[in-house]
C-alpha cells in the first residue's frame, strides 16, 4: 500500500459490518482502506486511540440555522461549532426561519453565501415546499432547487409560526408529492393536524401537552401516507413524538409505501412527568410525551420503523426571553441538542443493552442515506474521512455555559450523561470548535 497521510487505530472501531479492532487509513480527504488493527502501515501520522471508540462523524439531517436576516436565532458559525464539539461533522439546514426562506434557487444562493467561510462542519441544505411553489405552473422551482442539489424538501401541514413559510393543505401536499415523485425527491413533513390542536397558556406543562395530543400527529400522518400511496412519492416524517403512530408507519412501510420517520434525542431521553412547572426550555412541537410513550418510541426505533435520530436543533433568543415568564403559551418551541445528542442517546441506549453500532446506524448512516450524502456516515473506503474518537464510559454533567450554540438554553442543563467526544477529524484533518473553519457546503450526492 502506498504511503498515506494518516492512520487511526482503535480497538473499538464502529464499521459497517460491526465493531472490531481496526486501522483506518486516510489518504487526502477520504478513507483509503480499513485494515487490521496491528497492520504495519506507512503513514505520515499515526494515532492509536486504544480502547476509545472510533465512530464515523455523525450526520444531523434536521438543524435550523437561521441566517441570513435573523440574528436572534442560530447562525452557521455557532451551530457548526456546536456540531463539531458533539461529534457531528455534517448538518443539513432546514429552509424556514431565515429571510428569505429556502423556497427558490435565489434564496438558496443567498443562504449559501451567508454560510460560506462560517462553517466548522460540512453543511447541506433542504429546500422548502410552500403553496406558492406547488400550484400549477410553479412546480418548476422545486425542480430547479432539486437540480441545485438540495437534499429534499420540507413542508408543514399546519401553521409553522413563520408567516413567510405557510403550510400545505391536502391538495397542496398531493401536488407537491406528485411533482417531487417525478424527480425521485424526498418530501419531509412536519406532521401535525392543526384542527386537532388547541391554544395553551400558563406554567403547567401538562396543559401544553394536552393541547397537542397524539391524535394531531396521527391525523397528519394518515394524510401523508395517503398522498405517498397515491403519488408514489417519497415521504419522511420529521421529529416523530407520538409513539401510537409507529404501528401505522410500520404498516405503510410493509405495504411498500415510500415512508420513513425520525425521532429526536429529547423524545428518547425525557418524559413529560419530568418537566418542572414553568420550565419552557422543554417546549417543542410536537411535545415531549409521557414515560410509556417514550418506551414505545424506543421500541419503534429498535424494530426499524423509525430509522434515524436527529436533533431538530433550534435554539432562539425569543425562547430565552420567554423563560422568565414560564408561560408555555408565550415561549417559542425548540430544543437545543446538537452538541449533546450523541451522549444523550448513548446514555439511554446503553442502559437498554443497545450498542454503538446501533447509535451509529441511527445517527450517522441512516441520516446520510436519507439526505443522499453517500460519502458520509460510514467508516468505509471511498467515504470522507470524518471520524470521532468517543469515550463511551465517561460520565459527565452538562454545563450550559460551555455549549457552543448561540443561545445556550437547553433542558439538558445539569443532566448527567454517559459518553464524551474526545477528538474529531473532518476529511482527515483534526477539527475543533476553536480552530479555523474548514467545513464545506455540500450538495446532494
Amino acid at each position: 500500500m502506498a504511503r498515506s497521510d494518516l492512520v487511526l487505530r482503535s480497538r473499538r472501531a464502529v464499521l459497517p459490518d460491526g465493531t472490531r479492532p481496526a486501522a483506518v487509513v486516510v489518504a487526502g480527504p477520504v478513507i483509503a482502506a480499513v485494515e487490521d488493527y496491528d497492520a504495519v502501515l506507512d503513514a505520515d501520522r499515526e494515532v492509536d486511540l486504544g480502547e476509545l471508540a472510533l465512530l464515523p462523524g455523525l450526520v444531523d439531517s434536521h438543524v435550523h440555522v437561521n441566517e441570513p436576516g435573523r440574528t436572534d436565532w442560530e447562525g452557521f458559525a455557532t451551530a457548526t461549532r456546536a456540531a463539531v464539539a458533539g461529534g457531528v461533522t455534517t448538518i443539513c439546514d432546514m429552509p424556514l426561519n431565515s429571510l428569505p426562506p429556502t423556497v427558490s434557487v435565489r434564496a438558496l444562493r443567498e443562504k449559501q453565501a451567508a454560510a460560506a467561510g462560517q462553517c466548522w462542519a460540512d453543511v447541506a441544505f433542504w429546500g422548502g415546499a410552500v403553496p406558492e411553489n406547488t400550484g400549477p405552473g410553479n412546480e418548476g422551482e422545486l425542480a430547479a432547487l432539486h437540480e441545485a442539489g438540495v437534499v429534499g424538501f420540507k413542508c408543514f401541514l399546519l401553521d409553522s409560526g413563520v408567516g413567510e413559510f405557510p403550510p400545505l393543505d391536502v391538495a397542496g401536499l398531493r401536488s407537491a408529492m406528485s411533482a417531487l415523485a417525478g424527480l425521485d425527491a424526498l418530501l419531509a413533513v412536519h406532521a401535525e393536524d392543526g384542527a386537532e390542536i388547541s391554544t395553551a397558556s400558563g406554567r403547567d406543562f401538562g396543559v401544553f401537552l394536552a393541547s397537542r395530543p397524539p391524535k394531531a400527529e396521527r391525523r397528519a400522518i394518515e394524510k401523508v401516507i395517503a398522498a405517498a400511496a397515491r403519488t408514489g412519492g417519497r415521504a419522511h416524517i420529521v421529529h416523530l413524538s407520538a409513539a401510537e403512530c409507529v404501528a401505522m408507519i410500520a404498516g405503510a412501510q410493509a405495504a411498500g409505501i415510500r415512508l420513513s420517520a425520525e425521532t429526536c434525542p429529547h423524545y428518547l431521553f425525557f418524559a413529560a412527568e419530568q418537566v418542572p412547572e414553568g420550565a419552557t426550555e422543554f417546549k417543542c412541537c410536537p411535545p415531549i410525551r409521557d414515560t410509556h410513550n417514550r418506551e414505545a418510541l424506543w421500541r419503534g426505533l429498535e424494530t426499524g420503523a423509525i430509522g434515524s435520530v436527529v436533533s431538530d436543533h433550534s435554539p432562539c433568543l425569543p425562547a430565552m426571553k420567554a423563560q422568565d415568564s414560564g408561560d408555555f403559551g408565550a415561549a417559542w418551541g425548540g430544543i437545543a441538542s446538537l452538541q449533546l445528542g450523541l451522549s444523550a442517546v448513548w446514555t439511554v441506549a446503553r442502559r437498554r443493552g443497545r450498542s454503538l453500532d446501533d447509535v451509529v446506524r441511527w445517527m450517522a448512516a441512516a441520516p446520510a442515506t436519507l439526505a443522499g450524502l453517500s460519502a458520509k456516515g460510514r467508516l468505509a473506503p471511498g467515504c470522507d474521512a470524518d471520524m470521532v474518537a468517543f469515550d463511551p464510559d465517561e460520565i459527565w454533567t452538562v454545563d450550559a455555559a460551555r455549549l457552543r450554540h448561540r443561545h445556550p438554553l437547553t433542558p439538558f442543563a445539569g443532566q448527567k450523561l454517559t459518553g464524551q467526544v474526545r477528538q474529531v477529524w473532518l476529511r482527515g484533518n483534526e477539527a475543533t470548535a476553536d480552530d479555523e473553519p474548514q467545513g464545506r457546503l455540500l450538495t446532494r450526492g
